[in-house]
């Protein structure tokens, strides 16, 4: 699995620009690291060192989708990318706190990556509304206003000239639509948007786009808020979390506000030609999940021999 290219696409949540590997004390800490996973800013290169000086107290975070796992047509086909659920027991044994906050349900993250051996893993499902570990759901309440979008949802797409290949995904506590099987993805996303936007409006909920998706889901809940909730719950020192789509967006902001707080972090991005401004926005762009799973490979490796 080969790195990205670390030239041209980094610079984190406080982007600095500079190219020296952090300070005094990082230097060696980060002695060896690849140049494929060593972050561009120094705020990320001081996030390494402290997790790699620390990784006791170190929260390692991830998306599911185009992260973990490469984006596919049928989201019910999503599968982890070879070799990621090994990197993740390897890794796991190794850091204080291993989570995947994703905007599918908890459950059918752990099913579909077979994730579900994965030592003390924790799993955010609904962006933080639902919550795996130890092979149990907490049940969550039901979110008002998704009910009432997904009864409308059918009347709104007709009306605003949905194109074939238009298809929802129901989550439970969220409804999708996706348009990846569309003549135009691209097209159909403009499309659709606003009808969408107005239906999140009207029911009080939040409509988020993505990959070629557009999510309705309860407002007051984003990655950014779960990823600080597992911070203050495991009382984590140093935070890494990865992911591949604006919807982690929330999550790189926290980290850039943890970092105010005295947490050191790192923002990875799981690169691809679909989404550029999370790449502008992290400290770390690696070549999507392959990349990320060469990355959690060489860090379960590094942390094991440092024991």
């Amino acid at each position: 699995m080969k790195p990205a290219d670390p030239g041209g696409r980094g610079g984190g949540p406080d982007r600095d620009g500079g190219t020296d590997r952090g300070g005094p004390g990082d230097s060696a800490l980060l002695d060896g690291v690849p140049a494929g996973f060593l972050p561009r800013s120094a705020a990320g290169r001081a996030g390494l060192a402290a997790l790699l000086a620390g990784p006791d107290l170190a929260l390692v975070g991830l998306d599911f989708d185009g992260t973990l796992s490469p984006i596919v047509a049928d989201p019910r086909d999503a599968r982890a990318e070879p070799g990621a659920v090994a990197a993740l027991r390897a890794l796991a044994r190794r850091v204080g706190t291993l989570a995947i906050i994703t905007g599918r349900p908890a459950a059918k993250a752990v099913e579909y990556g077979e994730l579900g051996d994965v030592p003390g893993l924790l799993v955010l499902g609904h962006y933080g509304f639902e919550r795996w570990s130890g092979g149990q759901v907490a049940p969550r309440p039901a979110p008002p206003g998704v009910a009432a979008a997904r009864e409308q949802l059918p009347g709104v797409l007709a009306a605003a000239g949905a194109p074939p290949g238009t298809w929802t995904e129901d989550k439970g506590d969220a409804v999708a639509v996706h348009t990846r099987r569309t003549a135009d993805p691209d097209a159909a996303l403009r499309l659709l948007r606003p009808p969408l936007e107005q239906l999140a409006e009207a029911e009080g909920l939040q409509a988020q786009p993505g990959r070629m998706v557009i999510e309705l889901r309860p407002r007051g809940m984003d990655k950014g808020a779960a990823l600080k909730a597992v911070v203050s719950e495991r009382a984590s020192r140093v935070v890494l979390f990865c992911g591949d789509d604006i919807g982690d967006l929330p999550a790189f902001r926290a980290i850039g506000e943890l970092r105010l707080q005295g947490i050191p972090g790192v923002a990875v991005c799981s690169g691809s030609a679909e989404v550029s401004e999370l790449a502008a926005a992290a400290d770390l762009v690696v070549d999507g999940p392959a990349g990320v799973v060469g990355m959690l490979d060489w860090l379960a490796g590094r942390l094991s021999r440092a024991r």
